[in-house]
Order: structure tokens, then C-alpha cells, then sequence
């Protein structure tokens, strides 16, 4: 309806062009507001206000003339002028209907599948296999995985890309460490069931003993250099390490898989040519030894050009020199039209500085687009960075299985003669759901405070009230002892609690374009709980099993089940598995 609204309005002003009216060069941006309250109208705009100056008008004249040129429409029973200059227009009711019977028998729901799809790379989740998965590893892997979801649905090509950090400086003192192990015949596997304390153990061997950290950083030479006993114990390690990222995926409902996996490691052999080719195009300069490019838009306070360091002293490489060499890999063997890479906010500058190496290099194509997706960190309710009661990083796999227990213990509460088996399924859903939609329903570009009471209540924006949103609407459907895909009658919108639910039905597409293109996930948890909410509204006001006609129940059982169709349809794309029953 927004996309129609425009149309009229541009054919309005070419009228005005051609009238001279208006001047020919200029080309307005079209904002289309859906309105706060109903007496103004469905929706609101204000091109009169933003035209006035250039055309040499009042606005509220131009408003007038605007209103005058715009070509009849079905869509619209009638524009209203408000205030300096707004104009208001009023849906016809009849074309709201037509919409949701269109979206009721469409698979998408009227969501608009691109026309021209892009491949699109999107960079999430990425831990350091060094250690297990940490709360921090939590925002990265289900925003990314929501837009991922959302990009795909609109018809796009989506390449997961799963940077895993497997190279560097750390993996020799682990090597060390199984080194020692495996002298005292001790088995690694065993060893390895608990990251952390593994991790622990040889960073406490690495700084207790000068001979080990010898060993451990000739080791990371040996291993950059192919030595085959360093990656066979490397490959043991991440093998092992991967194993327990993918068990947290699978439980957190992330599409991450095994094949998605494309580590730093990945670009090794690529790093000396990166280095190669940028010098080449006469970027590189030497500072302190190391190998680096200035950027002129990049300055200290002095304002001296900052440097990206690409080698060091040593001959080491950087997070730089490994994003670079995946960059060209993404554009060359990839052929990206998009890349997306959702990482915490503090590398804004990394990849600001990254992103124009790239392009100056020609590594990356103009009109492909980078785009960081920046968040924010997870924080405690003591309003520090989130940790354990003991102090540590809290590993993600125990946070979801406390919410687990904590579901469990609040479903039983609510349901003490439902099967034990069933109990468990309802806790694992809604105990995962509340953690991810806790996170997601935030400003991706905010902190956030983890807190279990907050996201297992079922008031207010949360998981449960939204899946008990969804089960409301399917025990309509069971009561009446039918399918939702059964019910074939017309919509007919009579009373304005129904208009309201429809009109917010209609909405679902254009919140899924706003997502898909700002990466942005709350605001399609907000529209779910907005929907919810003018559902119950609906269900208070207007009997559905109890209507006056046969005719008016069908109806509404058919909004009902779109209602059930889109929160499904919505949480689905936030990677969150819906209830028949709580």
C-alpha cells in the first residue's frame, strides 16, 4: 500500500512538473508515515511541507494542488489536508480484504519476493576456537542468523560465512600443551571435553615456564610453515572444538552447519600475496618495520594519517591481512553483491579502515557493499559486561540450559498434570525462544541486560507471551475441531477491531523489507508483539466460534489463522520455533 501511496504521489508531481509548477530538476524523497491515530487516516505525508521552498508556494496551497493531481486509485476512498500542509489518506476497506485473502492463500503472506535476488555473504557468529562458546558469542550468531533467515525468504542468495578464529599465536601454546600430553599418554579427547579448563591449563603452562612459551611460539611458526606433525595435532584440536560449537547451534536453532565454516586458517596461503599485490599498487609503506597503509581519511589527533598495519616486524599477520584476503575471496570466488558482517561494535574502526583498503586495492568491486553490522554488549544486571556468580565468562551451553530448567520449573507451575515428555519439549522451546528473543527484540546497536526473570515473563515483549500468543489462536482452531488452511471463506471487515488487526496484517512485508535492508531484527519483534496485542484485542471484541452468522465466523476464523500464520511466519524468521499448546 506504502509502495502504491508513492506511485500516486510521483505521478502527481511529474503533473505539477509539467505545469510548471514545480521545477523539473528536482526529485523529492518520498516518505510514506503510517498515522498514530485512525480519524487522520491510514497513513500520512508531508511533501507539501518539503516542496514549498523550491516551488515558491504555501504549503498548504501546494498541499491542495499535489491533492488535485493525484490519478484516481482504488486503493484510496479519500485524501484529507491537515494542519500546515500533511496530507492524509483513507484505504478503501474493500482493498484491505482483497489484501488479506491474497495474503491468506500466498506461502510468503504477501511478502515480496525480489525480482532481482542478490548473493549476499553474511559473516556471523565467528568464535575463537581456542575456547568454548561465551555469552559474548551469543548477539553475533542469532542477529546474523535472523537477517540470514530474512534475506533468504525475500529470495536472495544467502552464502553463510562462519570466520572462525583457528590461527594465530594462541594455537602454539595449545599445541604445546597436547604436546605434553600426549608424552604422558594422556588422551586429548578427554582432555578437550571442557575448553575452558584446557585453555586454562596451557595458558598456565605458557606463563609459568620460559621453556614451554619457547616451544609453544617456534611451534606457531612451525605450524604456519606446514609442518605435518603441528596440523595434525591442529586439525585433532579444532575438530574437536568445532564439534562443541555445533551442538550450541543446534540447540540455539542457528542455520550454521559444519560446511559453513570458513576460518582464518582458511586464508593462509593467500596472506604473503595480499601483502604482495598491495604493495604492487603502491599502498604499503614501512613504520617500525612493519608493513602498513595510510589512510588520508584515517588521522590521529595530531592529524597524522592512521596506520593499518598488514605485516608485522616479525613477518606476522593480522585480523587485517586475513579480512582482506577473505574480502577478495568473497568478490572473486563468491561473487558477493553484498557482504554483511555482524561483529561487536568495538571493531567499528577495523572495519571502517578494512572495508577502504579493499577497495583501494581493488580486492573489492565499487558497486559491491560492505556493510559492518555493529551490536552491542551483553551486560549484567550489576550493569557490567555479563559473567558467571563466580566472576568467569558465562559458556553459552550452561545459560541455555538454565533457561531450560528455569522453563521447566515455570511450565510446570502452570501445567502439573501434563506429561513429563511434553513438559520437557514446552521447557526447551520456550527456554531457548526467551533467550534468543530477549536479545533480538533489543536495538541491535545497544547494550542490553541479561535478565531470566524478565525474558521467561509472559507480560510484556517476550518469547512466552508471544508463543502463548500463538497457542491462543490454535486452540480456536482445535476447539472448533478444524484446520486453519480449511477455512475458504471471503473476508469482510465490518468492525474496527477487525480493520485494525487486518491493517496490521498488511504491515508484515513491509517490516520484513525493513529488516532485510537495515539488518535490524527488533523491528520485526516489535511488530510480532503489536500483532499479538491487537489480536487479543480483536478476540475480546469479536466473537469468533460465537458470531452472529455463519458468514461472520468464517471471516474471522480466516484472520485468526492469518494472524497464526504471520507470528509463526515471523518468529520462524527470528529462528524461533512456535507451540500448538502451553
Amino acid at each position: 500500500m506504502k509502495a502504491h501511496i508513492q506511485q500516486l504521489l510521483e505521478q502527481a508531481i511529474v503533473s505539477l512538473q509539467t505545469q510548471k509548477i514545480l521545477p523539473e530538476d528536482i526529485q523529492p524523497r518520498i516518505v510514506i508515515d503510517r498515522t498514530k491515530d485512525k480519524s487522520h487516516g491510514d497513513f500520512a505525508n508531508n511533501l507539501a511541507l518539503m516542496l514549498a521552498k523550491p516551488a515558491k508556494q504555501n504549503p498548504r496551497a501546494l498541499a491542495e494542488l499535489i491533492v488535485k493531481n493525484i490519478p484516481q486509485s482504488d486503493l484510496v476512498t479519500k485524501m484529507e489536508i491537515a494542519g500546515p500542509g500533511f496530507i492524509n489518506f483513507f484505504i478503501n476497506p474493500n482493498h484491505l480484504e482483497k489484501q488479506i485473502d491474497g495474503a491468506f492463500a500466498d506461502t510468503k503472506l504477501n511478502v515480496d519476493v525480489t525480482e532481482n535476488p542478490q548473493t549476499i555473504v553474511v559473516d556471523y557468529s565467528s568464535p575463537n576456537l581456542a575456547k568454548e562458546m561465551h555469552v559474548g558469542h551469543l548477539r553475533s550468531s542469532i542477529i546474523g542468523d535472523a537477517v540470514a533467515r530474512t534475506l533468504e525468504f525475500q529470495g536472495h542468495n544467502i552464502i553463510r560465512q562462519n570466520h572462525v578464529g583457528d590461527w594465530g599465536t594462541q594455537f602454539g601454546m595449545l599445541l604445546a600443551y597436547m604436546e605434553e600430553l600426549r608424552a604422558k599418554n594422556e588422551p586429548i579427547e578427554n582432555n578437550l571435553s571442557n575448553l575452558e579448563v584446557f585453555y586454562r591449563a596451557a595458558k598456565g603452562r605458557f606463563d609459568e615456564s620460559e621453556e614451554f612459551a619457547t616451544r609453544a611460539r617456534n611451534l606457531v611458526v612451525e605450524l604456519q610453515g606446514g609442518n605435518e606433525e603441528c596440523l595434525k595435532l591442529w586439525t585433532e584440536f579444532n575438530e574437536i572444538s568445532l564439534s562443541h560449537c555445533q551442538e550450541t547451534y543446534d540447540r540455539l536453532g542457528v542455520s550454521l552447519t559444519r560446511e559453513d565454516v570458513r576460518g582464518e586458517s582458511t586464508y593462509n596461503e593467500d596472506l604473503a600475496v595480499v601483502v604482495a599485490d598491495l604493495d604492487k599498487k603502491g599502498l604499503l609503506k614501512e613504520s617500525q618495520g612493519a608493513k602498513c597503509v595510510f589512510l588520508e581519511s584515517f588521522k590521529n589527533k595530531e592529524g597524522e594519517p592512521l596506520p593499518v598495519i598488514i605485516q608485522k616486524k616479525d613477518g606476522g599477520f593480522l585480523y587485517a591481512t586475513s579480512d582482506l584476503a577473505a574480502m577478495r575471496y568473497r568478490q572473486n570466488e563468491l561473487n558477493a553483491d553484498r557482504v554483511l558482517y555482524f561483529v561487536d561494535a568495538r571493531q567499528g574502526l577495523h572495519f571502517q579502515q578494512v572495508f577502504e583498503v579493499a577497495r583501494l586495492s581493488g580486492f573489492v568491486k565499487e558497486q559491491t557493499s560492505l556493510e559492518h553490522m555493529p551490536f552491542g554488549t551483553v551486560m549484567g544486571e550489576d550493569g557490567r559486561p555479563f559473567k558467571t556468580r563466580s566472576g568467569t565468562v558465562a559458556k553459552l551451553a550452561d545459560l541455555l540450559t538454565e533457561a531450560e530448567v528455569r522453563a521447566y520449573e515455570l511450565v510446570k507451575e502452570k501445567n502439573k498434570e501434563m506429561d513429563e515428555q511434553e513438559l520437557r519439549h514446552i521447557a526447551s522451546v520456550v527456554g531457548i525462544a526467551s533467550v534468543k528473543y530477549a536479545d533480538l527484540s533489543k536495538n541491535r546497536t545497544s547494550d542490553y541486560t541479561f535478565s531470566f526473570d524478565s525474558m521467561l515473563s509472559f507480560e510484556g515483549n517476550t518469547a512466552p507471551y508471544l508463543l502463548y500468543a500463538y497457542t491462543r489462536v490454535a486452540s480456536i482452531f482445535n476447539k472448533a475441531d478444524i484446520s486453519m488452511d480449511s477455512v475458504t471463506a471471503d473476508i469482510s471487515l465490518t468492525e474496527e477491531k477487525e480493520r485494525d488487526l487486518a491493517g496490521k496484517l498488511m504491515q508484515f512485508n513491509e517490516i520484513v523489507n525493513s529488516v532485510a535492508k537495515q539488518g535490524m531484527p527488533h523491528f520485526l519483534c516489535s511488530y510480532l508483539f503489536e500483532l499479538a496485542g491487537l489480536f487479543s484485542s480483536f478476540y475480546e471484541a469479536c466473537p469468533i466460534l460465537a458470531a452472529e452468522n455463519e458468514t461472520q465466523k468464517q471471516s474471522r476464523l480466516k484472520l485468526a489463522a492469518l494472524t497464526a500464520k504471520t507470528l509463526k511466519q515471523g518468529l520462524s524468521l527470528l529462528g524461533i520455533n512456535t507451540l500448538e499448546r502451553m
